[in-house]
Parts: structure tokens; C-alpha cells; sequence
């Protein structure tokens, strides 16, 4: 009996979620609430900064309540008189990441901006946020009672003369749609008409990817121009700073190629100016770098070899929570992904149940689990490489730090892109070469880790650099986030 009462609560429960209507609730506004996220690796605490009440509301209308479980944190918004759970959203932190680095290991404390984006309440609301915990179970960490009566929220709409928006693909209303805000970072006054360029290169290369070029339809993307005062972006491993818009950074958690900014404020400033889903800040600079943080924002350069790649790579982990599968790399945090403990995330798995595989309906006919494959010399050159790689990189940074002549230092970077150039076509023509190419199965090496953790298929966008499809496993998981905006 006591089973059967349980069995009908949670029944009961996932009714009324599914039923919430949005106008009992909220207004066609957007509610942003801007806190500050402290800690280590230890011990967190969360400050609420100051609310905002603006524009018109860009998310979905149903399915309010995140169904995906993916991200390592949770916002949820429950309704203040009767406590019933009526939004909520699974997202990362740079703060999640900063965590488990050494900085964050050694208890250095620090702090980050962030913010959660919600529809504006008609009532008062709880506030929460959730963390998951070793055993990826969402634990409270925060709750606070916000009135959307307070005279403390600014309703001060943003003004900037210098803004100019740009309108490539519309599609229609955003509540159904995917609505995606491409902000400039690093471009002068003088480099606007570049800036339209890539964005409309950008924009070609994102619909020639599956599964967004079958799914055009379904997404509205906006241009932000803002002039930087000078062009490019922080180098600080070659003592090269700029001032620009949203302060981005290479080395960012020490990490050379690593890209990201700290400056939430001004970018959720700057995307305020259109209704948006999702952040892309298009940098404008030549080095390979960018970085993405699901349910926040992804960064990508402009001007590199395998800038496509770059593109659709890092919205892959910001849009749909991608993790990466490549481990050959090196990384700015110390176990992300643990090999005791199933991700989240879609495309990785910790194999703790082989006759169960979490993407089991995609598995090849026959298809062995774990699936064998030509690791062993895959590891060998493609170590090699890193050593390669992290030389020239560290050459090229001294050069620049000792301002040597220009000649020299594009010599150095002209050499460094031909080897990157062929490390990838290498990788490609080898793993091609297997006959595991194009199954899916459980391949191990994935999310920085040689062992224990395992990968759909041999290659995807989210393993290595190059011009090629999402593997099966990551397309299904973007197909159902572009869903739950649409549907």
C-alpha cells in the first residue's frame, strides 16, 4: 500500500508539472537574477547581486520544468504559497570548473559572476539552486524568496548608442523557436564590416552541420555589435592585454588555448538587447582557442584553420551539454569525470552497467561492449603530438613576450599550423581506417580520461578537430534540446 501511494504521488507530481500553465505563473518578461558564486573545491556559497526585469520573455512556454537532467547544477523556481516547482534548468559554471583545478584544490578562494534567466513571476518565488553531488544527486545549496513587487528590481532599460543589431535568420516567434545571440567581442569601431562577414560565414557553416541544417527553421540568431576599444583579445601567457568589450582571455584557469571571459555582467548586458536562448561571443582573433559552459555561453576566434570546427564544437557543449570525448589534450581541472561514477552528460559514459549502455538503441547489430579498437598507437602519436604541440606553443608565447620581429614569430606560427594541420588528417585517416569506423559502440577514452570512461563511436565533432559530422549519439541529444525549446 505504502509502494502505491508513493507510485501515485510521483504520478500525480509529473502530471502537474506537465500541465503548468505559463500565464498562472509568469509574465511575457524575463526575470535576471545576478549572483555571485564564492568558493573551492571544498566549499561554495552563493550572494545574490542585484535583478533585473526586462523585455520580453525568449524561452519556451511549456515544458517549463527541465526534463534532460544534464548540468552539474540546477535552478528551480518554486511558486512562494503553495512551494509547487514551476521552472527550473540544468546548467555548468566556469565556477564548477575553477573548483576542481589545482587553484581550487589548494583552497584558493574565488569568486564568479553568474546568472540565471527566468520568466517574470506574477507572485512571489523561491529561488534555488541545486548541485549535484559524488553520486550526481541534486542537493540544495541556496534558497531565497524574491518578490517581484521589490523596488529593488532595476527596470532601467539598457541604452547604448554604440549597439547595433544584426537580423541574419528569422524564423518567427521565439517562444517557439531557438534564439541565439551572437555577441562581437575585439572588434574596433573600424572592423564592423568584418565582424558582419564572419558572422555570416559563421552562420553558414552552423547550417551546414547536422542536425541544425535540417532544423533551419527552428532557430532565430541575432548579431550584437558593440566596438571594443582595440581589436583581438588577452594573451597573458604572451603579456599581450587588450581593452575590449567583454574582457575574454586565452590561458583562462591556466589553460593556454582555453578562452572564456569572467565578465558576465557585460555579456548578459550586451545580450539583452535581443531575446536569446543561448550565448556565442565570436572573437576576433586568429590563434585556435574558445571554450563553452552548458546553459551559459560559448566562445570561439575567428580567423584559425579549424575555426568551423571550433564552432560547432564548444555550442556543443553550451547548448546541449557535450561533453568532450578527446583525452589527449591537456586540461586546466582535475577530475571532472570520474570512472566510478555515470555522467550526465549524453555522449560519455563510465560503462558501470555494459548490458545497459545509456545509448543502447543506437548500438551497431553485434556491436561488443566494451568496444575494441586501435587505441594503443592512436595514444602513441597522438602524445607525441602533445609534447610537439606544447613546445611550439610555449616558443611562440616567448617570442611574443620578448616582442621578438614580427617575421619571426609568424614563422613560428606558420610552422605550428602546418603540424596541426597534419596531426589532424592523420588522426582522420587512421581512425578511418578501422573497421569500427561509423559503429556505434562504447569506444574507451573520453572526457580527458585514457581509461574508464567511454565514447559512442570512434570519431565525432566532440573528439577531435577537423571538418565532420556530430557521431549518432551527440545529433539524437541536440535534436531533443532543439525540442524542448520548439516543441
Amino acid at each position: 500500500m505504502k509502494i502505491l501511494l508513493i507510485l501515485i504521488i510521483s504520478v500525480f507530481s509529473v502530471f502537474a508539472q506537465n500541465n503548468l500553465h505559463f500565464e498562472d505563473y509568469f509574465l511575457d518578461e524575463t526575470l535576471r537574477i545576478d549572483y555571485y558564486h564564492i568558493g573551492d573545491s571544498k566549499s561554495e556559497m552563493i550572494t545574490i547581486d542585484k535583478l533585473f526585469r526586462y523585455g520580453s520573455w525568449a524561452g519556451r512556454l511549456v515544458h517549463l520544468v527541465d526534463k534532460l537532467n544534464n548540468g552539474k547544477y540546477y535552478v528551480k523556481i518554486y511558486d512562494a504559497a503553495s512551494g509547487k516547482l514551476i521552472y527550473s534548468k540544468g546548467f555548468d559554471t566556469l565556477f564548477g570548473e575553477y573548483a576542481s583545478s589545482d587553484d581550487g584544490v589548494n583552497g584558493i578562494t574565488k569568486s564568479f559572476h553568474e546568472s540565471a534567466i527566468i520568466p517574470f513571476p506574477k507572485n512571489k518565488i523561491i529561488f534555488s539552486l541545486e548541485k549535484r553531488d559524488i553520486n550526481q544527486v541534486l542537493n540544495e545549496i541556496f534558497r531565497t524568496e524574491i518578490d517581484p513587487t521589490s523596488i529593488f528590481i532595476i527596470k532601467d532599460k539598457i541604452i547604448d548608442a554604440t549597439v547595433e543589431i544584426l537580423k541574419p535568420v528569422l524564423n518567427g516567434d521565439p517562444h517557439k523557436k531557438v534564439d541565439i545571440a551572437i555577441l562581437a567581442e575585439g572588434y574596433s569601431k573600424d572592423e564592423k564590416v568584418k565582424f558582419e562577414k564572419d558572422l555570416n560565414r559563421f552562420i553558414e557553416y552552423f547550417f551546414e552541420q547536422e542536425p541544425y541544417k535540417s532544423q533551419k527553421s527552428d532557430f532565430n540568431i541575432y548579431g550584437i555589435f558593440k566596438p571594443s576599444e582595440q581589436s583581438g583579445t588577452d594573451l597573458p601567457g604572451a603579456d599581450i592585454f587588450v581593452n575590449t568589450v567583454l574582457s575574454t582571455t586565452f590561458w583562462t584557469l591556466g589553460s593556454e588555448r582555453y578562452l572564456m571571459t569572467e565578465d558576465n555582467k557585460s555579456m548578459r548586458d550586451l545580450a539583452s538587447f535581443v531575446p536569446y536562448d543561448a550565448i556565442y561571443i565570436q572573437v576576433n582573433h586568429p590563434r585556435y582557442g574558445g571554450g563553452g559552459i552548458y546553459n551559459q555561453y560559448c566562445t570561439y576566434t575567428t580567423d584559425n584553420q579549424f575555426a568551423k570546427y571550433l564552432f560547432t564544437h564548444e555550442f556543443g557543449h553550451s547548448f546541449t551539454g557535450l561533453a568532450d570525448e578527446y583525452y589527449t589534450s591537456d586540461v586546466a581541472y582535475n577530475d571532472l569525470f570520474k570512472p566510478t561514477v555515470e555522467p550526465v552528460e549524453p555522449n560519455i559514459t563510465a560503462l558501470l552497467d555494459p548490458n545497459n549502455v545509456k545509448w543502447k538503441k543506437y548500438l551497431s547489430n553485434g556491436i561488443e561492449i566494451p568496444t575494441p579498437w586501435e587505441k594503443e598507437e592512436f595514444d602513441r602519436f597522438s602524445y607525441e603530438w602533445l609534447k610537439e604541440r606544447n613546445r611550439l606553443n610555449s616558443y611562440i608565447a616567448e617570442l611574443k613576450r620578448n616582442r621578438a620581429p614580427e617575421e619571426q614569430i609568424k614563422t613560428a606560427e606558420e610552422e605550428y599550423a602546418i603540424k596541426d594541420k597534419k596531426q589532424s588528417e592523420k588522426v582522420d585517416k587512421y581512425l578511418m581506417s578501422s573497421k569500427y569506423w561509423n559503429k556505434v559502440g562504447a569506444f574507451e577514452g573520453a572526457g580527458y580520461l585514457p581509461k574508464g570512461l567511454y565514447r559512442p563511436m570512434l570519431d565525432c565533432i566532440m573528439f577531435s578537430k577537423g571538418d565532420k559530422p556530430f557521431c549518432k549519439v551527440c545529433e539524437e541529444a541536440i535534436k531533443e534540446v532543439i525540442k524542448s525549446y520548439t516543441e
